[in-house]
C-alpha cells in the first residue's frame, strides 16, 4: 500500500511539474523565436496540424510540436488565415497564434525602380505579391478603372511611381495600383501642380519628357542639363531626336543603327515632331524635377562620353567632332574586346 501511495505521489508530482512547466511556457515571451527574420506565407486557410508542420519541421522556430498543439488547443486557436507573417522577434504562443488566426499580416516591402517597362513592373509585382501578372495586367487594361483615375492608357507607365511601398501580400491588384497611383499624385501632382500650370504644359507632356530624360541620363546631376537641351529643341520647333524614343519604338535597349532612325513609329522623334504620345518608361522624381526645372543654356546637341556623361554643343559642326570622338572610342573598345576574345 505504501509503495502504491508512493508511486501515486510520484506520478502526481511529475504531472504537476510537467503541467507547471507547460503553463509557464504558455506565457513565455520567447516561445516562438528565431535568430534571423523568417517569412511565412499561407496561401490558403490552414488547420493547426498544417501550421505545426510549418513552425516545427519547415522553419524550426518551435522545438516541440506536442507542446505547440497543446498550447494552441488550450488557447482556442485552431484555424489560421492566409497572408504573409514575419517572425522577426520573440513571441508568446498566444501573441503569435492569435495573429495568424485573425489574419493580422505583416506588410511586404517592395521597391519599384525607375526606368522600367510596364511589363517588367507587372511581372515584378506579381512575383512579390499573391496575384499573377495577368491579374494586374487586366486592371491596367481596364478602361473604366483608368478613366476613374483620369489616366490615359498611353500615359499609364509614367504614373507607376518609383518608390518603396509597404503592401499586404493578399491585397488584390486594384488595391496595389491604387496605392502606387496615390503616391504619384502625392509626390508629383500635388507638389508641382503650380509649376506645371506655369509651364503651360499638360501633366502627360511633363511625364513624357521626364521619361526620356530618365532613359537618357546615367548621372542624376546631368538631368537638368539634358532637360534644357530638349526644351531648347522643342521651343525652336526642331525635331527632338531623342535616341531613347527610337529604342522604345524598336522595343530593344541596344546600340541603334542607321535603319532604326527611319522606323515608322509614332514614338520615333527622329521622324515625328514634338514629344511622343506618352511616356516610354516610369521616371524617377529627379527626372520629373529636371523636366520641370531645366537648366538654362543654349545647347541643342549632345553625344555620349566614356564616363557616362554627355558632351554638349551649340552647333552641328561641334556636334560632328564630338560624335567622331565617340565613334572612335567605340571602335577602340570593340578592338580591345576582339583582342581579348582571341587571346
Amino acid at each position: 500500500m505504501k509503495r502504491v501511495t508512493g508511486l501515486l505521489l510520484l506520478f502526481i508530482c511529475v504531472v504537476a511539474l510537467v503541467g507547471g512547466s507547460r503553463l509557464l511556457r504558455l506565457n513565455d515571451a520567447d516561445a516562438i523565436s528565431s535568430s534571423e527574420e523568417i517569412a511565412i506565407y499561407l496561401k490558403e486557410p490552414i488547420k493547426l496540424e498544417q501550421l505545426s508542420s510549418i513552425l516545427v519541421d519547415s522553419t524550426g522556430v518551435v522545438d516541440d510540436k506536442t507542446e505547440l498543439k497543446w498550447a494552441a488547443s488550450l488557447l482556442g486557436w485552431r484555424n489560421f488565415q492566409p497572408g504573409h507573417y514575419a517572425i522577426d522577434r520573440d513571441y508568446s504562443y498566444d501573441e503569435f497564434l492569435s495573429k495568424l488566426a485573425r489574419g493580422i499580416q505583416d506588410p511586404v516591402t517592395i521597391t519599384i525602380i525607375p526606368g522600367q517597362s510596364r511589363e517588367r513592373i507587372t511581372d515584378f509585382l506579381s512575383s512579390k505579391l499573391r496575384f499573377d501578372s495577368l491579374a494586374i495586367q487586366k486592371v491596367l487594361e481596364d478602361t473604366s478603372y483608368l478613366a476613374e483615375k483620369g489616366i490615359a492608357d498611353k500615359s499609364l507607365i509614367g504614373h507607376l511611381f518609383p518608390a518603396t511601398y509597404d503592401l499586404y501580400w493578399t491585397s488584390p491588384p486594384e488595391v496595389i495600383m491604387d496605392r502606387i497611383l496615390e503616391e504619384f499624385n502625392h509626390q508629383v501632382v500635388e507638389q508641382y501642380r503650380g509649376r506645371i500650370n506655369e509651364l503651360d504644359k499638360s501633366l502627360n507632356e511633363i511625364i513624357t519628357l521626364a521619361s526620356i530624360i530618365e532613359w537618357e541620363a546615367a548621372r542624376n546631376d546631368e538631368k537638368p542639363k539634358i532637360s534644357g537641351l530638349y526644351w531648347n529643341r522643342l521651343n525652336r520647333g526642331m525635331l527632338l531626336q531623342a535616341d531613347p524614343t527610337v529604342n522604345f519604338a524598336v522595343k530593344k535597349r541596344r546600340r541603334l543603327y542607321y535603319k532604326d532612325y527611319k522606323v515608322d513609329h509614332p514614338y520615333n522623334t527622329y521622324v515625328n515632331k514634338g514629344l511622343p504620345p506618352g511616356p516610354i518608361t516610369n521616371p524617377s522624381l529627379s527626372s520629373i524635377e529636371a523636366a520641370l526645372y531645366p537648366a538654362d543654356h543654349d545647347y541643342i546637341y549632345m553625344v555620349a562620353k566614356p564616363n557616362g556623361y554627355h558632351a554638349f554643343t551649340k552647333t552641328y559642326a561641334e556636334h560632328q567632332r564630338k560624335s567622331a570622338e565617340w565613334r572612335n572610342y567605340l571602335k577602340e573598345q570593340e578592338q580591345l574586346r576582339d583582342e581579348q576574345n582571341d587571346s
